[in-house]
């Protein structure tokens, strides 16, 4: 069989939409990844069978989330169709076409534990001033459906709202303490944020499983002014003085005040702490 698992939220509601029209609704048994027959599906999936995923980071996040227990045996394949698409633009130059089979990027997944409950993650986790425009972004959209510029909000908040942290952060046991944090994302991909290249030395299928967690700290708000432009390329590296780059396996975060964190682009607000786990 051959099903189009879809989020009906993804992009505004427009995800299903944009794809849909290409098929007939003969060749495709449509499911509603909130729906009730859902899970049902997940269970029944034989090695026989294609799975087409329409969404964005979020629902992709869902998805393996959802399925981290199982034997999946079907051939997965995704249709980006969300807002941000930063596993899209992480994998994309090996790929053709707008059907990825992503398989082998679903597996050994790391998990992020915030308040005891483990959840894995595709792209990365963001702690900061990342978080804090994710839950800006939220409210936003509450209040209306226009598009949010996420990087208007990181300016403004740069600026004006966001309060940096100070933290403690353990990579691979050595603990190391810093002042006045602006960034403290573990990645498992190079981007997020929308297409901020954060990591650009990571490898999602790294065969050591290696991930990277970066800091920024240090630099005041109109030296972070200057830099932030530089990270939709990755030039950012080069600011070793206010960056920091690790490859890591074990991480824990915590900051001296509650901050917003986002996983893979979904907002978790009021966290103080996270560990991640390859």
């Amino acid at each position: 069989m051959k099903y189009l698992f879809y989020n009906p939220k993804s992009n505004n509601g427009n995800s299903i939409n944009t794809f849909i029209d290409n098929y007939t609704t003969s060749e495709l048994i449509k499911i509603n990844i909130l729906g009730n027959e859902y899970y049902e599906t997940l269970n029944s999936l034989t090695k026989d069978d294609t799975v087409i995923l329409v969404g964005g980071d979020g629902t992709l996040n869902h998805f393996v989330n959802d399925v981290k227990d199982l034997d999946i045996q079907a051939k997965i394949y995704f249709k980006t169709a969300g807002t941000g698409n930063d596993f899209y633009n992480d994998i994309k130059n090996e790929n053709h076409g707008e059907l990825v089979e992503i398989n082998k990027y679903i597996k050994s997944l790391p998990k992020v534990i915030i308040n005891g409950k483990e959840t894995l993650f595709v792209n990365g986790i963001g702690f900061g001033i990342d978080g804090y425009c994710c839950e800006e972004g939220d409210r936003l959209q509450a209040k209306s459906d226009k598009p949010v510029n996420y990087s208007l909000i990181a300016i403004k908040g740069l600026l004006f709202k966001y309060r940096r942290p100070n933290g403690t952060v353990t990579v691979d046991g050595v603990t190391k303490k810093y002042k006045g944090i602006w960034l403290a994302p573990t990645m498992k991909g190079k981007y997020y944020g929308g297409g901020m290249m954060i990591a650009p030395e990571q490898n999602r299928l790294d065969e050591e499983n290696y991930l990277t967690n970066v800091i920024w700290s240090k630099s005041g708000k109109l030296k972070t002014l200057m830099i932030f432009p530089s990270v939709f390329k990755g030039e950012h590296v080069k600011y070793n003085k206010y960056l920091k780059f690790q490859k890591c396996h074990h991480v824990i975060v915590e900051f001296d005040r509650p901050t917003a964190l986002q996983i893979d682009g979904e907002t978790v607000s009021g966290v103080t702490k996270y560990e991640v786990i390859a």
